[in-house]
């Protein structure tokens, strides 16, 4: 999707920005952590969930298919916990006509009922030509119904994108590439029963699905199977995380570099290029 001339203003501090951070040192580990992400095999740190039948889901190394058709789709999760972690995951989505086509990245704590936390990256498909929705939504002790959406910069389906999710004792930011798009600060110490995912620990999952109930127009746009095979693509399978699996350090330590002082709040550049989403691109809150 090509930005309007309207648009290129925000373009520009969107570059800014990003130039700004990675101007500070601050931007270090995160660079060496996407790096690290990019390097990694699907089975250092991820297990296939469901559709591991060699067609629906097909790892090469660095690098996952994920295929939907009218059989099944697939989806594959981390084979740890996480109590405080800056997530990292490269994705291409499926292209062309995508109505009712479900493509995620998310946290989830587990069991998966009514208690649950949960931190979403939902990409809701469309007719060919209009854009995909970007669906981000926030679950704690079981409690969402705190969508928000947008229409991205970019066609999510033209090439790989990074997409993260920053989340410690202090704050929950999920960017896309190097921009804020949602921040959640945790304000559990001075307001009594603030909804922030801070007290279970959490896996990472990703599927493709058929949301054909829901995704697209309320439903009223469905799959339509012979538009298909619908193909995701994922790369980036570091993990810069505190797994719950008997470490020593705390998962609130300051001494992990996404707890420390540069990660507790986003700077004024990230702040500008976080207003400029909600302003530009955000259609539902």
């Amino acid at each position: 999707m090509v930005g309007s001339k309207s648009d290129r203003p925000w373009l520009l501090l969107r570059l800014l920005a990003v130039l700004l951070v990675a101007a500070s040192g601050s931007a270090a580990p995160v660079a060496a952590a996407a790096a690290a992400a990019d390097e990694a095999a699907f089975d250092e740190n991820y297990a296939v969930q469901w559709g591991a039948d060699g067609y629906h889901l097909v790892i090469r190394g660095t690098e996952a298919n994920i295929t939907m058709d009218q059989s099944s789709g697939a989806g594959f999760r981390s084979k740890f916990m996480y109590g405080s972690v800056f997530f990292h995951m490269r994705m291409k989505l499926p292209s062309s006509y995508t109505a009712g086509v479900v493509t995620t990245f998310y946290l989830i704590s587990q069991p998966e009922d009514g208690s649950r936390d949960e931190v979403d990256f939902e990409f809701l498909g469309d007719k060919a030509g209009v854009p995909v929705s970007l669906q981000t939504n926030v679950f704690v002790n079981g409690r969402g119904d705190r969508e928000q959406r947008l229409h991205l910069w970019f066609d999510p389906a033209a090439d790989f994108h990074d997409y993260k999710i920053l989340w410690n004792p202090y704050q929950l930011v999920m960017f896309v590439d190097d921009t804020p798009i949602r921040v959640l600060r945790n304000l559990t110490a001075t307001v009594p029963g603030y909804p922030f995912p801070a007290r279970q620990t959490m896996l990472i999952r990703a599927s493709v699905w058929d949301g054909s109930g829901w995704a697209t127009a309320g439903g009223r746009t469905k799959v339509d199977w012979s538009q298909g095979p619908f193909t995701a693509g994922y790369r980036g399978f570091g993990v810069s995380g505190c797994a719950n699996n008997g470490s020593a350090t705390p998962c609130g330590s300051p001494d992990l570099w996404w707890n420390g002082g540069d990660y507790r709040n986003i700077t004024a550049e990230q702040r500008a290029a976080y207003e400029g989403v909600k302003k530009n691109y955000m259609n539902y809150d």
